[in-house]
């Protein structure tokens, strides 16, 4: 995940804003409780939105929030929640899991100085990793298998957009299935609805994150989708890339239009109006302001 499943906050109510901050501030004092101070470091929009999804779909008594200090900075009131339930415990292990992984493909693919940075921290997250794929080796074994699969889409000789977002996809279509259903519960509509919400979820993500790092993979010469389709270089005029973006949008569009229609399927028992904060509000305004910011200037509405 990358960082861009994010709600749209002027919109959400008081109670729901603080409902949003508590799961955000409660995953962050998990993480540091099961993986260290470091770990913290790796907390995202995208893993609370996860721990927000579990609880969602999930059978369970209403969260009690409550004022704390928070963490980081004992000067700052927080909202917290009861951290010890299997939403938060999967979340964090989630997100551990996943910043290993993208720390794995940084070195992989930056230039030198990022490289260099990520070696640095590659030695403790190994083992924070080692950890967290012991506690939860079904979620280790379904973000394994994707990165292997998304290495050997991207290394074909005429990569596709859709071949290449699929490993993205279907990851976290079978995480969201997993986390809701198990395995015991898997082919009822409760589990399809689930996978196919992650799977279009994942879908954009993955699109999201190629179109809006296209002028910088162009530069450092690495894959991106896009640029391969449109035959981007460093030397492209802004037209080019332009054109490329206005596709991007075009595809996201149509992926956003089915994740909106499994939304609508999904029952949640708590954190309805959140979810449906950021599938119909969140998601557009994030494509729009990576997509068209430097163009059209602030895109916010008033």
């Amino acid at each position: 995940m990358f960082g861009y499943i994010k709600p749209e906050k002027p919109e959400l109510r008081v109670r729901e804003y603080e409902e949003y901050g508590g799961i955000y501030c409660t995953l962050c004092r998990r993480l540091g409780k099961d993986y260290g101070l470091a770990a913290r470091l790796v907390l995202n929009y995208d893993c609370t939105f996860y721990a927000i999804l579990a609880f969602a779909v999930s059978e369970g008594p209403s969260i009690k929030f409550h004022e704390g200090r928070c963490v980081a900075n004992p000067l700052k009131k927080c909202i917290f929640c009861s951290d010890d339930s299997r939403e938060f415990l999967l979340s964090s292990a989630l997100t551990v899991i996943l910043a290993y992984y993208k720390l794995r493909d940084d070195i992989a693919d930056s230039g030198f100085l990022r490289k260099a940075a990520c070696c640095l921290l590659y030695p403790p997250f190994y083992f924070r990793h080692r950890n967290a794929a012991k506690k939860y080796p079904e979620l280790e074994k379904i973000v394994a298998e994707s990165m292997e699969a998304q290495k050997t889409a991207e290394k074909d000789k005429s990569p596709k957009i859709d071949s290449c977002a699929e490993p993205t996809a279907k990851m976290l279509g079978k995480i969201l299935e997993w986390t809701v259903c198990g395995e015991l519960e898997s082919g009822t509509p409760k589990a399809r609805i689930a996978n196919e919400f992650g799977y279009y979820l994942g879908r954009w993500v993955y699109l999201m994150d190629a179109a809006d790092d296209i002028e910088k993979d162009i530069a450092q010469k690495s894959f991106n989708p896009f640029a391969e389709k449109f035959h981007l270089t460093a030397y492209s005029e802004q037209e080019a890339i332009g054109k490329a973006k206005n596709y991007a949008n075009q595809v996201m569009n149509g992926t956003l239009s089915q994740l909106c229609a499994v939304a609508d399927l999904m029952e949640c028992s708590r954190f309805g109006p959140i979810v449906h904060n950021v599938v119909f509000m969140g998601l557009p305004l994030i494509q729009k302001e990576k997509l068209f910011t430097k163009e059209n200037g602030n895109v916010r509405p008033i």
